[in-house]
């Protein structure tokens, strides 16, 4: 996906989980959106060491990865 591809979506947090968010947009200065989306770029490496539920022997391949 491009830099400048812009979609909406909608997503449901804990409220607590949304309030530390919330607050930690306040204290950078920056928008919620900047801050999930930096953390997304932060977290997906240590989210790509998990196993996958299709890595069992004899399962699909992710159709993500092809």
């Amino acid at each position: 996906m491009s830099g400048s591809d812009k979609r909406k979506q909608s997503l449901y947090f804990p409220e607590d989980m949304l309030a530390e968010i919330q607050h930690e947009a306040q204290r950078l200065d920056r928008s919620l959106s900047w801050v999930v989306q930096h953390g997304w770029k932060f977290a997906r490496a240590k989210l790509k060491e998990f196993p996958s539920s299709t890595d069992e022997p004899g399962s699909l391949p992710d159709p993500a990865e092809e």
